[in-house]
């Protein structure tokens, strides 16, 4: 059986290379198809000959990444998994202009979401649970507006209950409302610091809505996210993307495999991406489970979950 050995300085780097509960070498190991055995300085990788090449070109890159930066991250290791080995240029930074913050991609296909963004008013981005879809689009939204290319940034999202009825709610309708807003909030909290938040609120700079709450409304030079987008009917895409004023951009997100819409009724997110990706302007982003950037276990139970889905689909036909 083929084999082949990269030399380590210490085992510091070795330690980093395979991460917390050897977390990165699992990941390297079954991505490629090699087994790797640690013998002193030097990890040995046994394979096919086509396997212990793409092991080499893997574990080169990623050792390099060590010595550069002193540490590894999973994006990283995911990054050199997705890109075949081959190192790309850095990711354009989003600058928040907040204590000197940048939100960086994590993946390739984050980064050509973030390009899509900031290349097309309209943008329409499909991918499952924690790939950063509302994350990305509400840091592009706080450097356009702090950048003064919009003059206002409104987060939207469907009141749409997920397989659970809550029943009244009390207080007025904003305090109704909140449940389905709070996610928003939580994105905006989490890259800008509260006073910021608060004061962006208070002002209507950024403002926080229920879909229902945007009919009859034209926003010029502002920057509109719609969030959960699978979870909107036709009719109602199309009362939200004709919102769209002078100098705008929307971008529409949401995860086709979680829709709470009744039986056999057509989720606006589907309808839109095919029908109006051809038009000049307006791009379609898919991302992948490669692209989940929460915890490891996300990604792995999405890849499960969408492997039983699939498996359903073909026992049905």
């Amino acid at each position: 059986m083929p084999e082949a050995t990269i030399p380590f300085p210490d085992h510091d780097q070795i330690r980093m290379l395979f991460g917390a509960r050897d977390q990165y070498l699992r990941q390297v190991r079954d991505s490629v198809g090699i087994d790797v055995v640690l013998r002193g300085d030097e990890i040995r990788i046994h394979g096919d000959e086509q396997q212990v090449q793409r092991g080499l070109e893997v574990f080169r890159e990623l050792r390099d990444i060590i010595e550069r930066k002193g540490r590894l991250q999973e994006s990283e290791v995911l990054r050199v998994l997705t890109n075949g080995g081959r190192e790309t240029s850095e990711p354009t930074a989003i600058n928040l202009f907040e204590k000197a913050r940048k939100v960086y991609p994590q993946s390739p296909g984050q980064a050509d979401y973030v390009h899509a963004i900031q290349g097309h008013d309209l943008v329409f981005c499909a991918g499952p649970a924690g790939c950063g879809k509302t994350y990305l689009a509400v840091a592009t939204a706080i450097n356009a507006l702090r950048r003064e290319q919009v003059r206002k940034i409104v987060l939207v999202r469907p009141a749409v209950e997920a397989g659970e009825k809550l029943g009244f709610l009390p207080g007025d309708i904003f305090a109704k409302v909140n449940p389905y807003l709070r996610p928003l909030l939580d994105a905006l909290n989490d890259i800008l610091d509260f006073d910021a938040v608060k004061r962006y609120l208070e002002n209507d700079v950024i403002e926080i809505v229920p879909l229902a709450f945007m009919r009859g409304r034209t926003l010029n030079q502002t920057f509109i996210i719609l969030d959960e987008g699978q979870n909107t009917t036709v009719t109602q895409m199309k009362m939200f993307l004709t919102r769209m004023g002078v100098d705008s951009k929307i971008v529409v997100t949401g995860d086709t495999t979680q829709i709470d819409l009744p039986p056999h009724v057509v989720n606006g997110l589907t309808d839109a991406m095919e029908r109006l990706g051809q038009i000049d302007g307006v791009a379609t982003v898919k991302l992948t489970v490669g692209d989940i950037v929460r915890h490891r276990l996300v990604r792995d139970m999405v890849r499960v979950y969408d492997e039983e889905a699939a498996r359903t689909k073909v026992r049905k036909k």
